[in-house]
């Protein structure tokens, strides 16, 4: 056994796009665990052609992986006759055809690896080179920006795409944004005669719900990147939200002094500077823990936390923004 191309043993097999097998290759160079280094060398050599040079050989027994030998400890062992299974590690990583996507993309990251075995039932059915290995990390980031945008991932390259195409993609995503944009204009209207009374209070709705949005899509990607390269698991919850706090209490602290200097340039009175300044601490905090927990309760609960991209942060934000801010007016101004 040598250079070979594996049957397609899941030609009609219905996998998800993310699976292992959508992107493995089947052209492997096996060997069976008995030949002598001699003649295991002498068949590399035979069967290599002009593609790239593999790294490692797959050892197989009849049809069983049991181990992976080095190319370039193949050609180098001085001891022709010297068994193959007695120079090969037993111990490598594999995937199987179903695993998804993300799994491998942290796999070959955590580890380094620029091969990787494909095994079904301890049979080899494929294998992940560097092509296959960079292919996946790219599709998988690529998947995680478009999310992270509120949009379904592009079945084929931007150019390739119809506006039809296009408007399926993103148009549910707007939609349901939309819909959960709509109960601030209820938010608003319930705090209506707030904003009669002191009508200053409107020029700082944009600034605040701004704020709240711009510090909750930092705190998400940042988690979410990291949830993604494995740095924090959902064990980590304490510790994320502990720093998180602190960091956030001093951004708190830096946007209330410019949230005054602000309402003192504008001359609007102490009393909606201070409302103004309390609410930028407020609500910076409040984003800081929404930010930072819902990724990793989703991810709790198996959804990707991608999904929880800065177009939902910074809705979510605006409502309960708004409520903190005229709920702090109406303590400051005395209103009911």
């Amino acid at each position: 056994m040598s250079h070979v191309v594996l049957q397609d043993l899941y030609q009609n097999a219905n996998f998800e796009d993310d699976a292992v097998a959508r992107y493995m290759n089947k052209k492997v160079f096996v060997l069976h665990q008995d030949l002598y280094v001699g003649e295991a060398r002498k068949i590399f050599v035979n069967q290599l052609s002009n593609d790239d040079i593999p790294a490692q050989i797959f050892i197989e027994d009849g049809t069983k992986l049991v181990g992976v030998l080095s190319v370039k400890r193949l050609l180098q062992e001085e001891h022709n006759g010297e068994r193959i299974k007695d120079m090969m590690e037993t111990t490598f990583f594999h995937v199987k055809p179903t695993d998804e996507r993300e799994h491998i993309a942290k796999l070959v990251d955590n580890n380094n690896l620029d091969i990787v075995a494909v095994v079904d039932n301890g049979r080899l059915v494929g294998c992940l080179t560097e092509r296959e290995i960079a292919q996946i990390i790219e599709d998988e980031n690529t998947e995680d920006a478009h999310m992270q945008g509120a949009s379904l991932p592009l079945d084929k390259p931007y150019l390739e795409m119809t506006s039809f195409e296009l408007w399926k993609k993103r148009s549910v995503w707007l939609l349901l944004l939309f819909v959960a944009e709509a109960y601030t204009s209820t938010v608003i209207q319930h705090f209506e005669e707030s904003l009669e009374a002191a009508i200053a209070l409107a020029f700082f709705i944009p600034l605040l719900v701004g704020t709240g949005g711009n510090s909750g899509t930092q705190i998400t990607s940042t988690i979410v990147r990291a949830m993604a390269l494995g740095e924090v698991r959902m064990r980590d919850v304490g510790s994320v939200l502990r720093k998180e706090m602190t960091t956030s209490i001093m951004i708190a602290l830096t946007l209330a002094c410019a949230g005054a200097f602000r309402g003192w340039m504008m001359g609007i009175g102490y009393e909606i500077t201070l409302i103004v300044s309390l609410t930028l601490v407020c609500i910076t905090l409040w984003a800081a823990i929404v930010s930072s927990v819902i990724p990793m309760a989703l991810k709790r609960f198996g959804v990707d936390p991608a999904v929880v991209s800065a177009p939902f942060i910074t809705t979510l934000i605006d409502g309960t923004g708004l409520i903190i801010y005229f709920k702090i007016a109406q303590w400051t101004l005395g209103l009911n």
